[in-house]
Order: structure tokens, then sequence, then C-alpha cells
């Protein structure tokens, strides 16, 4: 989950987002005070979580992951992010359809797509991002840390303008939040998207 320093890969989710993830994530990755701190690993074993299918929604947007089983040194990805048309009607109507209709597909439009993998490479484990078909980035795994029943896996690239670091938290109740954050004590561009695990046919949640 990546952003272009031009056309974002990903939206930039309105403030409400960020809200209802810091809202369930234990905590944030820039201010965390981590209680253990395990070398980053050298094998895609600890990300076998990422198996499957993921799927968050926040203002319209409807954010969707899924990860192959690791084969041949690496995980494959794809992201997906679609924008429902607004709602028609008043706010008392809107609230009263939440939960009971979904949007058409034909109104749906794709906001951003994403090509995805995780590679083990000779020094480390890589997250590597084609945005939306431009020039793939990769982020090298530099931490995982526990924070609060939470494993926090953070890919790091210094050298891109932003992001700069990658997080993948692994929640409990199968939860995921990706954010996706520049440099550390640089605020305002830092967006997280929250998400749940799926069956990848039906869509139903998964419990872990």
């Amino acid at each position: 989950m990546r952003k272009h320093p031009a056309k974002p890969a990903f939206p930039v989710v309105l403030a409400f987002a960020t809200a209802v993830a810091w809202a369930c994530f234990p905590m944030s990755a820039q201010t965390a005070t981590q209680t253990a701190e395990p070398a980053a690993p050298q094998s895609l074993e600890s990300l076998a979580w990422l198996r499957g299918c993921w799927r968050g929604e926040v203002n319209r947007r409807e954010f969707l992951e899924q990860w192959s089983p690791a084969r041949g040194g690496m995980m494959v990805g794809i992201s997906h992010t679609v924008v429902a048309p607004k709602f028609q009607g008043t706010l008392k109507e809107k609230m009263e359809t939440v939960g009971k209709t979904k949007a058409d597909p034909g109104t749906e439009k794709t906001q951003d797509y994403e090509y995805l993998r995780l590679e083990a490479r000779a020094d480390g484990v890589y997250y590597v991002a084609i945005p939306s078909g431009k020039k793939e980035v990769a982020f090298k795994l530099t931490d995982v840390a526990d924070d609060k029943g939470a494993r926090l896996f953070t890919f790091s690239n210094p050298a891109d303008e932003f992001p700069q670091r990658i997080v993948y938290g692994h929640g409990a109740g199968g939860w995921l939040y990706a954010q996706v954050l520049g440099k550390a004590g640089e605020a305002g561009k830092d967006v997280t998207y929250p998400m749940q695990h799926v069956d990848c046919a039906t869509g139903a949640i998964v419990k872990e």
C-alpha cells in the first residue's frame, strides 16, 4: 500500500478514516512504546497470516487486498480501491440503509490499484509495490515489534520521498491495519487503512 508523490496510488482517505483506525488500533506505529523488538525475520514465515483477502470501507471508499501463499520465495498480492456513488437522500434515509444495501457495481469507479509482492532476498524480506502501473518501489522489512496485542511489521525506504515507511499491523480479531507513513515527526500525510480478514468468495468476515 503505497502513495506516489504526484498521483496517489491510494486515496488520501479523509480524517475520519484515520480516526476510525486509531480508535481500533492499539497504538500508532509512530508513537508506540514497543515492548519487544525481535530481529526482522529473514523468511516469509512470520507474514503467512496475510494469506487471503482483506477488506475495509471508509467514506464511500472500499479497499481490498488479496495475498497468495508463500511460494518460490515470495507472496504475491493485489490491492484495489473503488469509490461508490454519493448517496442521494436525507441523512435519516442514509442511516436507515446502512448495512442493508450494497452499491450497484455498475456505478462504482476504480480509484486505484496496485500490484504487490513480499519477496525474500539475500539480505532480508522486501515489500515491493507497483502502484497503478508505475515503476516498482521496494521497502525492506526493518523492524518487527509487539505492542498491546498487535504485531507491527515495518518496511522502510528512506530514499523515497513518500512514503518512507509502510507498516502492517496484525491486530486481534482478524484485523489488519496498513499504515502509509512519511518521515518520522512529519504529520499530515500519514494514512491508515483498517481492514478485516474476509472470505475471498463470499466476503464474510473470517473469525480468527
